[in-house]
């Protein structure tokens, strides 16, 4: 089989950034990793693997909320993957227990589209639900159990979202025998509940700072928990959810590296038209933050490559720890280190960056 060289200024091989380095294209797959040969096809900029993004409402003008079928997520999908996401997680947030059973009946049929399926919500704390409606809000119950019991017999990778204070930490750890990632979100607890959660099972948190108890000088929060803590922790970088200087801190100091990464929590105006309907209400965009009726953020309106392009322009980190935080930990969250390696990927799954970290396409 015919094959030829594509050597970019520097590629990113799921653990580094590497100059000099060419990838082999056969059909259309990589199949190896070299110096480059005389013969490669030059390439300006920095050939990545595409982003992974553990958090995703919606896409497309598709929420996944209001269209909880396979052909939603498909909407979804492709709406990201035109925008250098090609791995979704989507999401469902709180809502009546029919449109969950729907989403998992969807996340089972399409598997094969997506990574698997986060439920965030309804088990979370009123007091910081966000836009999350506050009628369906209540605590971790037999019902949800068995939901998530039904996608992980399914193989289905899920994550959920809870509140430490909307569950029991025999709970916690029931859904961690069951293969769940358990995110801790939308909470008002403590440090202390925080970390018996943790104790219990739980190993991730959800979007770091937004609708949660925040960090002071004489308590440390859910947030200064989640910092302390060795568990993932997912951040969104849209210059509005987060501050620059805010993201920076948090990074540096997390225990240990590759703790932090990147979600967007994008709604339904990513790749679509710019307002849409959620429990009845008009979300819209609006001075390029998404808002309620009252003014309030509600999701995000912003990509992975945006993320990845704030968080070294604007938070100043470097492009290597940006692209981990994009590629490498979310896949490493999940048990799909694969995601983040380039031998063996499909090239419409890879992502060329130009100087200003911008969007390009590989050659023919």
């Amino acid at each position: 089989m015919s094959g030829y060289w594509i050597a970019p200024d520097q590629l990113f091989d799921g653990t580094h950034l590497r100059s000099g380095m060419a990838v082999r294209v056969e059909g259309s797959h990589i199949i190896d990793l070299a110096s480059t040969p005389k013969d490669a096809r030059p390439v300006n900029g920095t050939l990545c693997a595409g982003f992974i993004d553990l958090q995703v409402n919606g896409g497309g003008g598709v929420m996944m909320n209001t269209t909880p079928t396979a052909e939603g997520l498909h909407a979804i999908s492709a709406a990201h993957h035109r925008l250098g996401t090609v791995a979704i997680m989507p999401t469902v947030i709180t809502d009546h227990p029919d449109i969950l059973d729907q989403a998992v009946d969807a996340a089972i049929e399409a598997r094969e589209m997506i990574l698997g399926l986060h439920i965030e919500g309804p088990h979370i704390a009123a007091a910081k639900r966000g836009t999350h409606a506050t009628q369906f809000i209540r605590p971790l119950d037999a019902p949800t159990l068995a939901t998530v019991a039904r996608l992980r017999d399914a193989n289905i990778t899920t994550m959920i979202t809870l509140a430490p204070e909307a569950a029991t930490p025999e709970q916690i750890t029931q859904l961690t025998a069951m293969g769940a990632i358990v995110s801790l979100g939308h909470t008002n607890a403590t440090a202390e509940q925080i970390n018996t959660a943790v104790s219990a099972g739980a190993r991730c948190g959800t979007h770091l700072f937004n609708a949660m108890s925040q960090m002071t000088g004489r308590a440390a929060g859910a947030v200064g928990a989640l910092i302390n803590s060795h568990c993932h922790v997912g951040i969104i970088c849209d210059g509005h959810h987060v501050s620059n200087e805010m993201i920076a801190l948090a990074i540096r100091a997390r225990p240990a590296p590759d703790l932090m990464f990147l979600v967007s929590d994008a709604m339904a105006t990513v790749g679509g038209p710019d307002a849409f309907d959620l429990y009845g209400k008009t979300i819209a965009v609006q001075d390029g933050k998404l808002v309620n009726s009252d003014g309030n953020l509600a999701g995000a309106h912003v990509t992975q490559a945006q993320g990845v392009k704030r968080l070294v322009d604007h938070v100043g980190v470097d492009l290597n720890t940006a692209l981990r935080m994009a590629i490498t930990t979310p896949g490493q969250v999940i048990a799909r280190p694969d995601l983040a390696q380039l031998i063996g990927r499909d090239i419409r799954d890879l992502l060329v960056l130009d100087d200003n970290l911008e969007l390009t396409t590989l050659p023919d």
